[in-house]
């Protein structure tokens, strides 16, 4: 018990030192979230289903959470960006970029999508500094599997329906501020931890050192 209380006394006492260094990581995670836009989101469902005759239900519902795999996947080609930019929505194509690695990376960034097990939902979120546009981004995105989504998939007599209107974010989602302050100070005290243990090392080795030359 008093070994592992000496062994622990270093960092109790350093204790001062250990959460400056927190506080320095905290500050620094709040810093470096502000080094890229603040964006906001804007987030749909859609309901995949297919005909598929007299067929049980577990069958109906693994054909459909397949269909909305490939339809998550399918969102991120350049095809599908393509036809996102020409759907009739007000989207400033400016804010991707013209080459087309940058573009396909900001692509991917800007739309994430997600599929709830055994149910056939398809959610479709899209980022943007401007809520509007994330709007708009998304509701492009919707539009384009509703009325091709079927050009996505190997299933046929497939429907994607909107069962959730766009919903827009009240305030920025992206980075989390909060996540990144709270990393940041796990993450310095970590380090304050270390830096403490490490000098503790030094001393000890120093002091060995010199009773060797007496």
């Amino acid at each position: 018990m008093s070994n592992r209380y000496t062994s622990f006394s270093p960092l109790v006492s350093a204790w001062p030192t250990i959460f400056l260094i927190s506080a320095v990581g905290l500050l620094l995670g709040v810093v470096l979230s502000f080094l890229r836009p603040l964006e906001y989101s804007s987030t749909t469902r859609l309901l995949i289903t297919q005909e598929l005759g007299s067929v049980d239900a577990y069958t109906a519902s693994r054909s459909a959470e397949r269909i909305a795999d490939d339809l998550a996947t399918a969102v991120y080609t350049s095809t599908f960006f393509d036809k996102v930019m020409a759907s009739g929505f007000d989207i400033d194509e400016s804010y991707f970029p013209l080459d087309e690695t940058k573009k396909r990376k900001t692509w991917s960034k800007a739309i994430t999508t997600s599929v709830s097990r055994s149910t056939g939902l398809l959610s479709v979120r899209a980022y943007h500094p401007d809520p509007a546009e994330a709007e708009n981004l998304v509701s492009a995105v919707t539009s384009v599997l509703i009325e091709e989504g079927w050009a996505y998939t190997s299933g046929g007599n497939i429907t994607v329906q909107l069962v959730d209107e766009p919903l827009n974010s009240r305030w920025p989602v992206r980075p989390n501020i909060l996540v990144n302050a709270f990393s940041g100070f796990i993450l310095g005290g970590l380090a304050g931890i270390g830096y403490i243990l490490i000098q503790v090392e030094r001393i000890k080795r120093r002091h060995q050192f010199l009773h060797e030359d007496e």
